[in-house]
């Protein structure tokens, strides 16, 4: 049996957008969407995502899991590291003081970091702990809707 490895990985990145859109986070795929999604006021929770097994084991269940919270970001939004890479250049050119880092998230206020959730906070964590890390940053961070 032969499997077509680019349509096998074109599956993967399918779904794991998916995943992260289902969960209410809007994909920004170029630098000018990440520009214009950063120039709004308020909070912006962006889940830098990728297809290695802590992102889909871990950060994406934690994405769609910490939003039921009192407290949550005015704006959800993703881009998809090594598919989407000028939006994700873009992305972490606005991450300054943290390296490149995927799966993460970063919480922006007002277009500037607050605070990010580095790839190692994740990778070999509990979901639920990567959850309790995020709202801890939504209970300081944003206002309830």
């Amino acid at each position: 049996m032969t499997v077509n490895f680019n349509l096998y990985m074109n599956d993967v990145v399918r779904q794991a957008r998916e995943e992260a859109v289902n969960a209410g986070y809007r994909e920004l795929r170029t630098p000018e969407e990440v520009d214009e999604a950063f120039a709004k006021k308020g909070t912006t929770l962006v889940l830098i995502n990728s297809v290695c097994g802590c992102a889909g084991g871990i950060a994406r269940p934690a994405a769609a899991h910490a939003i039921h919270y009192d407290k949550r970001p005015d704006q959800l939004v993703s881009v998809f590291a090594g598919q989407d890479k000028e939006a994700t250049a873009r992305a972490r050119s606005y991450f300054t003081g943290y390296p490149p880092s995927s799966p993460s998230f970063a919480l922006l206020k007002d277009g500037k970091i607050v605070k990010m959730i580095e790839r190692h906070q994740i990778e070999g964590h509990d979901p639920a702990a990567v959850v309790a890390e995020l709202q801890a940053l939504f209970k300081e961070y944003c206002k309830e809707l």
